[in-house]
């Protein structure tokens, strides 16, 4: 039974909602998504402008697309308060959970009121908090104007539902959230599909009918109901029919993003086959994994200063300073309890990730729980079998790091680099270290090349390491070391 010791013990208000600051958010983590002085130029932004250029207004619901015609739980993001449940010995956690809640809250495009966590062993099976703090948390959302509850966990339909018929305003949990985030930032026609398969998977156990007016089962007596002969359906429920239409446009997505997959697996091969060495750049969601392609390559990428804002891989090339080209590759970022329909849909993304030669572990350094951070990307890392690829650690945002934080931070990697996308700082170092990780060609060989076969000097810039080359009479002299395919033409050309 929940412990019922008095509402300062049950429930923790975790948010004070100050009158003169009545325009300002509620949660520090949510606060810095709209704190300008965070954002600053990284290079050119090619679609930054384009995603402003449609906001959500406050006040008014944006909807997702009804794709039946049964109710649903359609989300509504307007103005809310989060509501979480956490046992003994773990408060800093759920309040370091319900922080980032607020900040994906605000991510979508609401208006964060409030918070409030609930004490007990488990969640209560029926209202998530029980019966009695339901109706707490009922004159909680009436004094401050809320339309919507988000719980900071995955909620079962029952009690989605029976938290609703005590609050009386809708209901969503942590997933719905994830799914309309995605909804809202996917862009190629891949990530649209991965979205949509997501969002259906969810959607499938939560279907709700309207009792008999949701029968295609007429049958009966004519004068019961004013049916009878010609009347009588399949026997299959309107809610059935859903459940099989949802379920065929799953299959359809499934063989569509399958359909991606040749192409993607051939830019794979090709990289592969010209040995060019590849580095996925992974950790979690708004940890600056994209300012720091920016800073490494100058990939004008889209950087915003929000949660998932990077749904499509990007791939860029860029070099060594010995000159050996190698592939960048941003990825989405992961974040706690990350619906497990959502790594499903994105593995084929993902395994751009299980694919490289190196991953550069992006870490938010100044989030204030990073070991969490770190564990998190770690989980799924091994959902789509990447751990057992080479990592680097990387500690970003060290511009909002104190000394006494870098102190801690090292403890936690020893082996970390710290940089700040944002002031240049590490980022030589940072280059430094992933390019010694990087595979080093097998052969050793000394050529010297025709100046016809400009072709092979090419290659081996591209693919190999220069340890000496000079011009002579006769041709190009090389020396360096190459992959065994270069290795077998070169031969032909003896120095």
């Amino acid at each position: 039974m929940p412990e019922t010791t008095g509402t300062d013990d049950a429930v923790d208000r975790i948010i004070a909602r100050d009158e003169a600051h009545s325009n300002s958010r509620v949660f520090g983590t949510a606060q810095a998504l709209q704190d300008t002085s965070t954002v600053y130029d990284d290079g050119q932004q090619w679609d930054l402008e384009d995603r402003h250029s449609l906001r959500r207004v406050v006040g008014l619901s944006t909807e997702l697309e009804d794709i039946t015609e049964v109710e649903y739980r359609q989300v509504r993001m307007e103005n809310v308060v989060l509501v979480g449940v956490y046992r003994a010995g773990t408060l800093e956690d759920a309040e370091n959970s319900l922080q980032e809640l607020a900040a994906l809250a605000e991510t979508a495009g609401s208006v964060v009121l409030d918070g409030v966590l609930q004490r007990r062993p488990n969640p209560d099976p029926a209202t998530y908090i029980g019966r009695g703090k339901a109706e707490e948390l009922k004159q909680i959302v009436d004094s401050v104007g809320a339309d919507t509850v988000i719980a900071d966990t995955e909620l079962a339909p029952s009690q989605r539902r029976a938290l609703e018929d005590v609050i009386k305003v809708k209901v969503i949990d942590r997933t719905a959230v994830i799914l309309d985030i995605f909804a809202q930032h996917a862009k190629t026609r891949e990530g649209k599909a991965q979205v949509e398969l997501a969002q259906l998977e969810y959607l499938l156990p939560r279907l709700r009918g309207w009792g008999d007016s949701m029968s295609r089962q007429a049958g009966g007596q004519v004068g019961a109901a004013g049916a009878g002969m010609g009347s009588r359906g399949p026997g299959e429920t309107k809610i059935e029919l859903d459940r099989r239409r949802i379920r065929d446009r799953m299959a359809m997505l499934r063989r569509q993003i399958r359909s991606f997959a040749p192409a993607r697996d051939a830019k794979r091969a090709e990289r592969s086959r010209n040995k060019i060495p590849s580095v996925a750049i992974a950790g979690y969601t708004n940890a600056g994994k994209s300012s720091l392609l920016n800073r490494l390559t100058n990939a004008g990428v889209l950087v915003e200063n929000a949660l998932f804002a990077t749904l499509d891989s990007t791939v860029r090339r860029t070099e060594t300073a010995d000159g050996r080209v190698f592939t960048l590759a941003d990825t989405v970022g992961f974040v706690r309890n990350l619906p497990h329909q959502l790594v499903e849909a994105f593995r084929s993304t993902l395994e751009e990730v299980a694919s490289a030669d190196l991953i550069v572990h992006v870490v938010d350094g100044s989030h204030p729980d990073p070991a969490g951070q770190i564990q998190t990307v770690r989980d799924v890392l091994g959902e789509v079998e990447a751990r057992a690829i080479p990592e680097i650690i990387v500690f970003n945002k060290m511009d909002l790091v104190s000394d006494d934080d870098r102190l801690v931070l090292a403890g936690l990697a020893p082996k970390a680099v710290f940089v700040s996308s944002r002031t240049g700082e590490g980022i030589a170092e940072l280059r430094r270290i992933v390019e010694d990780a990087l595979p080093v060609p097998d052969e050793e060989i000394t050529a010297l090349v025709p100046y016809s076969r400009g072709d092979l000097i090419s290659q081996i810039h591209e693919e190999g390491q220069f340890l000496e080359q000079r011009h002579e009479a006769g041709g190009t002299f090389v020396h360096a070391r190459v992959h065994a395919r270069l290795a077998a033409e070169l031969r032909s050309y003896p120095a």
